[in-house]
């Protein structure tokens, strides 16, 4: 049974990661699957939209999550919009007053003109699921990670996941990617044997080893099927 007392946070980052395999998932199959009611399903999936995640579809058809997100006049990478939603990330936590407001507003022009349907004010960007604060706190070890990555060097990782536990991994970064203000990474986990997608802002630190890895079938990236059943420990839950 799934924890009835689940943060609703963290029950919409396991739908993004039901979503993210690019198919048609239908609301009462999510919710058969998470065990929730398909309304509380059809709730989630407004807010996720109005956070800024690219979630396509409707009630009673099914959803799926498409790469490209667009903001006439300008078309937007995900690596785009996510350097923007960074910026105004870092405005937002400054002391300034005055700067925290100018956050806010830029992020309401933003959500005004995003080809998708805004549910209500409520729930635009600047009150989005996924607050600014959160973010901010995996900020620190997006350059270790975007590096690693690069040089494919394994990182001892410090993870707290959403029960609070603590766990150590060694790792294989291999990608990272950005969910309306949650960053997540993609990687092999040595630890467990098996791939883990682990929120950039859960973790605690980061550090590169000497060791570096090379492709090897079966722990690549093209190898990783997204399954959030299967890979539960990788969203930051109890499992081992």
């Amino acid at each position: 049974m799934k924890d009835l007392s689940m943060r609703r946070t963290d029950r919409l980052f396991e739908i993004i990661q039901i979503l993210r395999d690019g198919k048609l998932h239908r609301a009462q199959d999510i919710a058969a699957r998470l065990e929730v009611s398909t309304r509380t399903i059809y709730r989630d999936m407004d807010t996720l939209v109005a956070s800024g995640v690219p979630v396509e579809g409707e009630r009673g058809v099914g959803y799926l999550v498409r790469e490209a997100i667009t903001l006439p006049p300008l078309t937007l990478t995900p690596s785009e919009l996510e350097a923007l939603n960074l910026g105004m990330a870092i405005v937002a936590e400054a002391a300034d007053p005055e700067l925290k407001a100018a956050a806010e507003s830029l992020a309401t022009k933003v959500d005004a003109v995003l080809p998708i349907e805004t549910v209500t004010e409520a729930d635009a960007w600047k009150f989005a699921v996924y607050p600014f604060a959160d973010a901010a706190r995996g900020f620190t070890w997006m350059p270790t990670l975007r590096a690693a990555i690069k040089a494919r060097q394994k990182l001892a990782l410090r993870y707290r996941r959403i029960d609070e536990t603590l766990t150590e991994r060694v790792i294989r970064p291999l990608h990272m990617e950005y969910w309306g203000r949650v960053w997540t990474l993609t990687a092999w986990c040595e630890t467990r044997g098996d791939f883990r997608v682990f929120r950039v802002d859960l973790i605690e630190s980061a550090e590169p080893l000497p060791e570096l890895f090379v492709d090897e079938p079966g722990k690549r990236l093209q190898d990783y099927e997204p399954d959030a059943e299967k890979h539960g420990a990788s969203r930051g839950s109890a499992a081992p």
